[in-house]
């Protein structure tokens, strides 16, 4: 019989603030809350960016998608080189030290009166580069909160920016859990630990790839780390050396915009075979650079001032409405480049029981299909019909028929691009005609915080686990209207929140849909309807005493909260620390002994009826 993977907590960073406690949701949904959840969720604002609490607007203002704040750097002076030639030959004075080994051909070089000087005749046609500074097309961004620098929280060392974050977001999720990590080992052996998350894109500022890059052109020195920093599955490896200190099995997939998905699927399929008793998936991506947003802008991708001003009928001098950039499902104009880094810590059902760990939801399938033959590689095609009919026969096979045709809702990718509208619609209404559904509620979190590229569809997922915390699907933002293309007969795009309580929806498929035909959906069940499923497993006395171990589990994630939100944030970066020395390791043929932990080898064969 499979295990199922629960999801007992969350943590996290990005455009609408801190994951845990749920605050970067109801940053999305903050004007339907009470007032007290309101405060909090500024408060945990104020201390990430250093804003005043009673300073609403200013926080509203510094989260979500927005226009560039300056702070990465100038969008409306960035820098590249401009190729040029002389048209007659010339002379200049250089530094000795700084004459080139060996000399373009042709350059002729006299001494002078000053020994540290010398002359140097160049010829004609000399070819140059010379620094300037451009503006970019694109100014709007889900960039973090405006002030919030999470390598000032911990020695970073010049850590790329995707690994600042890692390092936070990994430890929020963790310690958000409520429970001691080091609680774990009386439950877990060093084997039955995963980590899975990356990057898709990999770690492209200057401490990393983007800087590696950069450096002969910029007539700087390669650093020592940049290289090994910028590998795609180095977020992974900063979670198991400097967070966890894991032994466990450890990596990365990659699939573009769907890559969170299929780490999703990586740790729910060691759960579910028993290989991994607890597994942190995530990913962490920090895109926002010039190079990236002139790359995806010159496919024609992004939402661009020019295209903003032409969709809104403004003048060339006026400001486009940057924080309605991305519009899903409506008259859009491209998608919106954003940062992210969000992590969750999924464990067995019987490992959730024994420790009274909190059931935020329960992971059914994820569901991973190809598109086939394309016209273009970054072109929408057959597969995510696969993957999202797959993803919904499931939740009706395991709740029902009621569950899935009233009881459901859709994440979908919801770009803001004029193609995803057509194609992404088409798909969940199809899908809803099949399977009976009349009005099947989606709902678009990027026109909130963007596209972050491989944390796209953990956007979502953190937005699911809101919803079944506080009752509210949140609209898709910054919307006027559905465009006249999009299918939606059987489809409720939302353009208002929509209250159904707590235990309104039973479940929800997450969609993600990534270049070169990596498209992904999830089948995620709410908490009480995994509650209902587990006393049906373990009966309801199992249930009861989970219960009783929960309340100490909800007081500590209590006093962890209000420790954050009182200032006391600090992640867990241990380097160096608890290094496991050869002295220490023992090993025989039936197990191995590291530090006094018992990892033991299994006595059986696998292909025994082959034998």
């Amino acid at each position: 019989m499979s295990r199922l993977p629960l999801i007992v907590a969350q943590g996290g960073i990005g455009p609408a603030g801190r994951t845990s406690g749920f605050h970067a949701y109801k940053r999305m949904v903050l004007d339907s809350l009470d007032s007290r959840e309101v405060t909090q969720t500024l408060t945990s604002l104020s201390r990430l960016t250093g804003i005043a609490a009673d300073d609403r607007q200013a926080l509203l203002d510094a989260t979500l998608v927005r226009k560039l704040d300056g702070s990465l750097f100038d969008a409306d002076a960035v820098l590249r080189h401009k190729s040029m030639s002389l048209k007659g030959a010339s002379t200049m004075l250089l530094s000795r030290r700084q004459l080139p080994d060996p000399l373009p051909a042709g350059w002729q070089v006299s001494d002078t009166e000053d020994k540290a000087l010398v002359q140097v005749s160049v010829p004609a046609d000399q070819a140059m580069l010379i620094p300037e500074t451009f503006v970019l097309p694109v100014h709007a961004a889900g960039q973090l909160p405006s002030g919030f620098k999470p390598e000032k929280l911990y020695p970073s060392r010049n850590h790329p920016r995707g690994l600042a974050m890692t390092v936070y977001g990994a430890s929020d999720a963790i310690s958000s859990m409520g429970i001691d990590w080091d609680t774990l080992d009386q439950f877990v052996r060093p084997e039955q630990v995963s980590v899975y998350a990356g990057s898709s894109m990999s770690q492209l500022d200057q401490n990393g790839n983007g800087g590696m890059l950069q450096a002969r052109l910029k007539g700087k020195r390669v650093t020592s780390k940049q290289l090994p920093l910028g590998f795609s599955e180095m977020p992974a490896d900063f979670i198991n050396a400097y967070v966890l200190g894991s032994l466990g099995t450890t990596g990365t997939s990659m699939g573009a915009c769907a890559t969170f998905l299929y780490n999703l699927r990586h740790a729910m399929e060691d759960i579910q075979s028993g290989r991994t008793r607890v597994a942190i998936v995530g990913n962490s991506e920090a895109p926002i650079t010039p190079e990236v947003i002139e790359g995806y802008a010159t496919m024609g991708a992004l939402a661009s001032d020019k295209a903003l001003r032409l969709l809104d009928a403004l003048a060339e001098s006026q400001e486009p409405d940057y924080r309605r950039a991305c519009r899903p499902f409506s008259d859009n104009c491209g998608f919106t480049l954003a940062e992210s880094a969000q992590f969750f810590v999924l464990m067995d059902d019987e490992l959730a029981l024994a420790t009274g760990a909190e059931i935020l939801g329960g992971v059914a399938g994820v569901f991973v299909n190809a598109d086939g033959p394309k016209k273009s590689i970054s072109s929408p095609g057959a597969g995510n019909y696969l993957t999202v009919a797959r993803a919904a026969a499931l939740g009706r096979n395991i709740l029902g028929e009621e569950s899935l045709q009233q009881r459901s809702f859709v994440q979908a990718h919801g770009t803001g691009t004029p193609q995803n509208r057509v194609t992404e619609s088409a798909i969940l209404n199809d899908v809803a005609t099949a399977f009976g559904m009349e009005d099947w509620a989606v709902s678009a979190v990027k026109s909130y915080v963007g596209h972050s590229l491989a944390t796209a569809a953990a956007d979502q997922l953190v937005s699911t686990l809101g919803v079944w915390r506080y009752g509210l699907i949140p609209q898709i933002s910054g919307i006027d209207a559905i465009a006249d293309d999009v299918h939606n007969q059987r489809l409720d795009l939302l353009t208002a929140h929509r209250d159904i309580g707590a235990e309104g929806t039973d479940l929800a498929l997450l969609n993600a849909k990534g270049f070169g035909g990596n498209n992904a959906t999830a089948t995620v069940l709410a908490p009480h309807k995994v509650r209902e499923m587990l006393g049906r497993r373990h009966g309801e006395s199992a249930l009861t005493e989970w219960a009783t171990r929960n309340e100490q589990v909800s007081a500590q994630q209590e006093t962890i909260e209000n420790r954050k939100l009182a200032g006391e944030d600090e992640p867990t970066y241990r380097f160096g620390e608890g290094v496991i020395d050869s002295a220490d390791i023992s090993v025989t043929s039936e197990k191995v002994t590291l530090e006094g932990r018992v990892v033991p080898l299994s006595k059986e064969n696998p292909f025994a009826d082959y034998c």
